[in-house]
């Protein structure tokens, strides 16, 4: 069957994004990574750029645990010994003994009592905030919450939804006082650190509101927290926002093996009765094969690396490298969003510039991802620079340089 009708109806749609553009555009192709020499990190190169190396610098490994070689080997050894894949999801026959350890060391990391994973951080997102909200509860969220929030909430459909405005924690404790003896349950979820910004949640305040309000709700102030892109790249040992922030546990913890462990998945932590009622109902977790065992062997890699000296190291590079791009951005006389995650938001304000910008350094030989309207506000137009451990100063001076350079 052609599908003309349908096709002409499909390609009308992506050309209208394209014509907003929202449109993603193709994708840059990897052919081939060069490791580090002469100073200089790891470089790629890219389908139709020939022989010509780029310096990565929108990426979320923010360890550069992918590329190491223990995790390489660690992959290859969990595969040797278990598989290629799965074979199915794990109330079938997929659940391996490295599976089982890696959600162990997981939990003791976070001093949590349990952790299960997922085929990805978002479907972590989609199976656990879709199984607690109810149909007597309410979510309320941040508004620059990561897109597999808002859908998950949709997928939801709970009693009713709030929004408030970024970080305004005064809103998040007004919306709270509105559902008392109205909802049963209250979950508050958000970002630990929201991605396009590189700012974080003050999780110390809004746990302690949410504490503060829990006696009001029969099924109490349940919070809710992605920290996908803050553990391995934030805080001193690198359990993310809520050791930033000294906060105190947040009930429900969201992570990725995908970003800082290098590798790929998603997982949650918490207590064990919440961890086994999520096993029994969150779909993407019961129909989804997991992560291979080669991953899980890798992730359990990279986790005893980070859970070491040496990964305590590697985040103090990871601090000084920030630090050195946020300074040379402000002798350059550019804005940023200063701060110690690795996230470096240079805020351009204009698409037009943004877009111009993000050429020059394309052909300058850096990938950088840059957000402009109408995917953000005018005026918030920025180019999103992510550090890495696996840069090098030379790197971060290069990167530096090509900025100052631009005509514009």
């Amino acid at each position: 069957m052609p599908l003309q009708r349908l096709t002409q109806v499909l390609e009308a749609h992506v050309s209208d994004l394209e014509s907003k553009g929202t449109a993603k555009g193709s994708e840059a192709v990897v052919t081939a990574v060069l490791p580090p020499a002469d100073g200089k990190g790891p470089r790629f190169l890219l389908q139709g750029q020939g022989n010509r190396p780029f310096l990565r610098m929108n990426s979320n490994s923010y360890l550069g645990m992918g590329l190491r070689p223990e995790v390489l080997e660690a992959e290859e050894e969990g595969t040797r010994r278990f598989g290629a894949g799965p074979g199915a999801v794990r109330f079938i026959s997929g659940t391996y003994e490295v599976h089982v350890e890696l959600e162990r060391a997981l939990a003791r990391f976070h001093g949590r009592e349990d952790a299960m994973l997922f085929s990805s951080a978002y479907a972590t997102v989609m199976g656990t905030v879709s199984s607690l909200l109810t149909p007597e509860s309410v979510a309320i969220s941040d508004e620059l919450n990561h897109n597999c929030i808002i859908n998950a909430v949709r997928l939801a459909r709970p009693l009713d939804k709030r929004v408030y405005p970024h970080l305004d924690l005064k809103v998040l404790e007004t919306q709270l006082e509105e559902f008392k003896g109205k909802a049963r349950r209250a979950v508050v979820i958000t970002d630990g650190i929201f991605s396009m910004r590189g700012d974080h949640a003050p999780m110390d305040r809004i746990m302690e509101i949410a504490q503060r309000h829990d006696p009001d709700y029969p099924e109490n102030v349940v919070v809710v927290m992605d920290d996908s892109h803050g553990v391995g790249a934030f805080g001193e040992t690198g359990r993310g926002t809520e050791e930033y922030t000294s906060s105190p546990p947040v009930d429900v913890l969201i992570g990725t093996l995908g970003k800082a462990f290098g590798v790929n998945g998603g997982y949650v932590a918490s207590t064990a009765p919440l961890i086994r009622y999520l096993r029994e109902t969150a779909p993407f977790y019961i129909y989804s094969n997991p992560i291979t065992p080669g991953e899980a062997n890798a992730a359990l890699k990279a986790l005893r690396i980070l859970d070491s000296a040496e990964g305590r190291e590697l985040l103090r590079r990871l601090r000084a490298l920030t630090r050195r791009f946020e300074e040379g951005l402000v002798r350059l006389g550019l804005e940023t969003i200063p701060g110690e995650h690795p996230v470096v938001p240079l805020m351009v304000r204009d698409t037009a510039k943004t877009r111009a910008l993000v050429r020059h350094l394309f052909q300058h030989g850096v990938l950088a991802t840059g957000l402009a309207y109408p995917v953000v506000p005018r005026g918030s137009e920025e180019i999103r620079f992510q550090i890495n451990a696996d840069h090098t100063e030379g790197d971060i001076d290069y990167v530096l340089e090509v900025l100052g350079s631009f005509p514009g």
